[in-house]
């Protein structure tokens, strides 16, 4: 018997777009929950030719960042991928971090009031069709319970296995049990007997996101203030190539999937136990690309 499929997140990366789009296709064959792709290198035209090449598996964007269009913008191009594809797109977005509004010359104000006020009108902008459901991202209280107020889901990013409970007690129990409202995380993924060599690959990918202060943040409130201690100082000294290094076994767990295809999916089971109703799996392979990862999950899965 399969295991119970996850939904995947897919990059739609230059010079690959189509393979993509052919590997949602065999998502879809093969029962996946979804297809969540980040809003970078393309995602809303990604998910724009999805609503064509694709008839039944559901589609979205997880994070985009509300500062890179108008909330009436996003919402007519949300309307036209839902009637499009069957009432099968949710748009996420959020806040994103400094880098990215620097990217946009964002005018930047307080997180929770400007989320508060994208939200508002979003959901005001009928004049293209009605909007699709709305997810929030947040990983910290005051948007987990935003979401909870005004959203359609939450979803999470390199959220911590052991503080999701927690974290998720925060939404009101009517959104917990209703089965519309979302609930995901996008977990780093990496299939491989070789579990040194899928933690690298995990090390490499997260080595990143540490140097965001959210980020850190957010660790520190899981459990990880030692680990964000030490990353804290290196970054203060200017020597983030060691940051890797610093990067420990106990956290990659808690942050990442990685290791057999049994391990993987029993893991992926434990998140589902903590509330969070769609796991995203964001592959990576240590044996080539994101392609080659799609094919390891499909035959963890099968």
């Amino acid at each position: 018997m399969s295991a119970k499929k996850p939904a995947l997140a897919l990059t739609p990366v230059p010079n690959r777009r189509r393979a993509v789009v052919e590997a949602v296709q065999k998502m879809e064959e093969k029962g996946y929950a979804g297809l969540y792709c980040p809003s970078t290198l393309g995602g809303m035209s990604l998910v724009e030719a999805l609503a064509w090449q694709t008839n039944s598996i559901p589609f979205g964007v997880t994070v985009a960042p509300i500062y890179s269009r108008v909330a009436e913008d996003f919402a007519e191009t949300a309307a036209s991928l839902n009637e499009v594809s069957g009432g099968r797109f949710r748009l996420g977005v959020g806040v994103s971090h400094g880098p990215t509004q620097v990217k946009f010359r964002a005018a930047v104000g307080k997180p929770i009031g400007d989320m508060r006020e994208f939200v508002e009108r979003y959901k005001a902008a009928t004049g293209a069709g009605e909007p699709p459901p709305l997810t929030l991202a947040g990983m910290r209280p005051r948007m987990i319970k935003l979401a909870g107020e005004v959203g359609d889901g939450l979803v999470f990013a390199n959220a911590a296995l052991t503080k999701a409970k927690e974290s998720l007690a925060l939404l009101p129990q009517e959104k917990l049990d209703d089965p519309d409202f979302f609930i995901g995380n996008m977990m780093p993924t990496c299939i491989s007997d070789d579990i040194e060599a899928a933690k690298a690959v995990h090390k490499r990918t997260l080595s990143r996101y540490v140097l965001l202060p959210y980020y850190r943040s957010y660790w520190r409130e899981a459990g990880y203030a030692e680990e964000m201690a030490e990353i804290d100082a290196l970054i203060e000294s200017g020597d983030t190539a060691s940051i890797s290094d610093r990067l420990s076994d106990k956290w990659l767990d808690d942050i990442t999937l990685f290791g057999s295809a049994s391990r993987v999916r029993e893991r992926v089971e434990m998140w589902r136990e903590t509330g969070v109703k769609t796991p995203i799996l964001v592959p990576s392979s240590a044996n080539g690309n994101q392609m080659k990862a799609v094919e390891e999950i499909f035959e963890a899965f099968d």
